[in-house]
């Protein structure tokens, strides 16, 4: 599927909150939780150690993005890049998208010369595991969580 994948601008924010949401990220509860979501996404458009690129389709619609963080490590001299989310709407999901929003992801990554690409995906994401596995990813760690509240 022929798609362009561009930085996100300000104005993509309500489109990428709604890609968010689908992803199956919390929604805000009220208007001052909106507000900090959209500063959350604006900041990071704007944060050079960071990036969020969308897929925008012939139409100029948003079908997909991922954000990237350069994650400094303490035993590295390069940043190692970091995936904390990428989603394409499920109407365009299989077209290669995905894989076209990973590439670019790695092209940014090779400019801050980072070595290694990291990203995780939920236990019950097993065709995101298999998407994934299809691109040469490894399945080399466990992720561990614990809640503060």
């Amino acid at each position: 599927m022929n798609v362009c994948i561009r930085p996100a601008r300000k104005n993509d924010i309500p489109l990428i909150l709604g890609l968010l949401y689908e992803l199956g990220r919390p929604k805000p509860e009220n208007n001052l939780e909106l507000k900090i979501f959209r500063n959350l996404v604006k900041k990071q458009i704007s944060d050079s150690d960071k990036q969020i690129l969308v897929a925008e389709d012939k139409n100029g619609d948003i079908i997909g993005m991922v954000s990237i963080i350069l994650v400094p490590r303490l035993n590295r001299v390069n940043p190692e890049l970091y995936i904390p989310e990428l989603i394409v709407t499920k109407k365009f999901q299989k077209k290669g998208i995905g894989a076209e929003l990973i590439n670019s992801s790695i092209s940014f990554g090779q400019r801050y010369k980072c070595k290694k690409l990291r990203l995780e995906s939920g236990n019950f994401r097993l065709e995101a595991h298999q998407f994934y596995e299809k691109l040469k990813f490894e399945s080399n760690s466990k992720s561990f969580t614990k809640s503060l509240e």
